[in-house]
């Protein structure tokens, strides 16, 4: 296999996923039906701001009906929990996501858990945790970076794993645990690994599928990956430049991609891999909240 076939491009799956979306979004305008997502920004964190204009900018290439609430850093928590009880209530919104961090002074999660379940787009609320914890991945909104690695999975390795085993470094609640229950959903054997685990590299070579979800820069290396296995990069990482050999800030991810590269059957890149899915995922769930509200049928995707 030449190296591009090798490398699997999140762009390209992420374009089918809105295609899909604007389409459905069509088809429930001419019943009347416009799905709404409402997001919450506080504070003027930077890189909060490019996240916030670009899902606002993808909703409303969707067809969505696009809300912004931009509140100050100094804004108290109750009320932000205001403002989302009102947007809880109101039926021309289907989707909420408070972009996080959060200010200190605000209990993060003590604000996610006041969205309604079924307004929970993000997928961070307990009861979408639970459904998704036990399996009924159909019912849950299952949070948009695990989602769009496991739709990237399918791509390969279809939705049946039964047989493969896949591990997933990284604990996290946003991507490590869902994304090791999606595979458990879909029959892979799952093992959850960390930065401290007990021979790291040995774990990871027992896996057909890996997917790093860890946070550090290119810890992922070429003889941690079984030959052929496929690897799921979820790692942004930003190396600054370095004057002294001329080197330029880039992203990176958890993997050493340019070696791993020649060991593993498939790999997402870093940028370009999973983060376009990411954003795809929150339209898809926001198009599944407005079918659901109106007692239609979600898609899947």
């Amino acid at each position: 296999m030449d190296t591009f076939s090798k490398i699997l491009s999140g762009k390209a799956v992420a374009e089918s996923v809105l295609d899909r979306v604007t389409d459905e979004t069509r088809r429930l305008a001419s019943q009347g039906i416009k799905p709404g997502l409402a997001v919450v920004i506080v504070g003027r964190d930077p890189a909060s701001q490019v996240y916030v204009a670009s899902k606002g900018k993808k909703a409303e290439a969707c067809g969505f009906l696009s809300i912004k609430h931009e509140l100050a850093e100094q804004t108290s928590e109750s009320d932000l929990l205001s403002l989302i009880g009102s947007l809880n209530d109101d039926p021309t919104v289907h989707g909420i996501l408070v972009q996080l961090p959060l200010p200190k002074h605000i209990d993060a999660d003590k604000v996610i858990q006041s969205i309604s379940p079924n307004k929970d787009v993000d997928g961070f609320h307990y009861v979408n945790v639970g459904k998704l914890g036990t399996g009924a991945v159909t019912e849950a909104f299952v949070p948009c970076t695990p989602a769009g690695s496991m739709l990237l999975i399918e791509r390969v390795l279809g939705r049946d794993l039964s047989g493969l085993d896949a591990v997933v470094i990284g604990r996290s609640n946003i991507v490590g645990k869902p994304m090791a229950n999606l595979l458990l959903a879909a029959n892979a054997t799952v093992t959850i690994a960390r930065s401290k685990t007990k021979d790291l590299p040995a774990v990871c070579r027992r896996g057909d599928i890996v997917v790093a979800a860890v946070g550090r820069p290119l810890m992922v290396k070429s003889d941690w990956i079984k030959p052929g296995a496929l690897v799921i990069d979820v790692g942004i990482n930003r190396i600054p430049a370095d004057p002294e050999i001329g080197s330029k800030s880039r992203l990176v991810g958890d993997v050493d991609f340019e070696l791993a590269l020649k060991t593993a059957g498939t790999i997402t890149p870093v940028p370009g891999g999973v983060g376009p899915m990411t954003i795809a995922l929150l339209m898809a769930n926001t198009l599944k909240a407005a079918c659901t509200a109106n007692g239609l049928p979600r898609p899947t995707f």
